[in-house]
């Protein structure tokens, strides 16, 4: 009974700090706009705000930092994201960076705080404009030098709202609409993945659960949506417009995790997470596992994937989910 009663404190006290930390006690940059009496349910009962034409400018997609403890859920617009990255923060705990290219809802939050191993990640984008909360003081400058577009809320404050469904800081949303001129279009997708029919083989699998020390993401086969519905922490996953978020294909990547030179303000170390180099992967789609090779030589690349035989690994057309794990 102590001992239970210890690990559940402990994880609780995990969760407080991170979600304490940014972005109001570790000295970021990122003012925040006032509460406007809007909540994050904007996105409409589709889930989505109506396309803008093509933006008339070189392909650069949305990147969005959302947050993903519990009380940050259920998020908004997260369904209309084309990519979906899981990555461990502080603490154990899970953050996502979702990438919309060939849809923009109409509000997608909460938005939250940027890390180092974002940086290596969006290198694979030409000029990404990058919408978070703020970041550590000392991360800034890399930020800044960064060959990306920044959309913080102190510079972008028409495009930033504060609702009112949520507590601070778990209640920072974004209208894309007021932050590009439109819709960036699927060349703007520079990652790597193939898509297409899927490989020989594979092994039937109705569920995969992957593990974070402090987080667990579980996607389940459904037949009838042909898609794998996602549940975090053991709760499904919906949108703030009722809509249940799943993935045509989820991407397992075994990464090195290692420890950064960041930290929040009571010390956690931030990880980080190496997306440039090569490892192994499994590929769920069409209700089966795939094992599969993942290399990316270089930042500004996209990241390949390949069957054990050396033949691409396509992907299904549709959201992709990659969740990366300890190695």
């Amino acid at each position: 009974m102590t001992t239970t009663l210890l690990v559940t404190l402990l994880a609780g006290a995990a969760a407080t700090a991170c979600t304490r930390a940014e972005p109001l006690d570790d000295k970021q940059r990122g003012n925040m706009p006032p509460r406007t009496g809007s909540t994050g349910s904007t996105e409409g009962a589709q889930g989505t705000g109506a396309p803008a034409s093509p933006a008339p400018r070189a392909a650069s997609p949305l990147v969005v930092k959302i947050d993903n403890v519990p009380g940050a859920r259920p998020q908004t617009g997260l369904d209309a994201a084309d990519v979906v990255y899981a990555e461990q923060v502080e603490g154990g705990l899970s953050r996502l960076m979702a990438v919309y290219a060939t849809r923009l809802p109409k509000a997608i939050g909460p938005v939250r705080s940027a890390r180092e191993s974002d940086l290596e990640l969006l290198r694979q984008f030409h000029k990404p404009t990058l919408a978070f909360s703020g970041a550590q003081k000392k991360l800034l400058p890399l930020i800044d030098s960064a060959p990306l577009q920044t959309a913080l809320p102190e510079e972008k404050t028409s495009a930033y709202y504060r609702g009112t469904d949520k507590p601070q800081p778990h209640n920072l949303y974004l209208r894309p609409q007021r932050l590009l001129t439109g819709t960036p279009g699927a060349d703007a997708l520079t990652t790597g993945f193939r898509y297409g029919a899927a490989p020989a083989g594979g092994t039937a699998e109705s569920a995969r659960t992957v593990r974070f020390p402090q987080a667990r993401f579980t996607f389940d086969w459904s037949r009838d949506q042909r898609r794998w519905l996602v549940s975090m922490d053991g709760t499904p996953t919906v949108t703030t417009g009722g809509k249940r978020v799943g993935a045509s294909t989820v991407v397992v990547q075994y990464v090195n995790i290692r420890e950064s030179r960041y930290h929040d303000y009571l010390g956690n170390v931030t990880p980080y997470t190496e997306t440039v180099g090569s490892g192994t992967a499994k590929v769920l789609r069409d209700g089966k596992a795939f094992d599969a090779a993942w290399a990316r030589p270089l930042a500004t690349g996209g990241t390949e994937f390949t069957t054990p035989s050396g033949a691409p690994m396509n992907f299904a057309k549709g959201q992709v989910w990659v969740v990366f794990a300890r190695a």
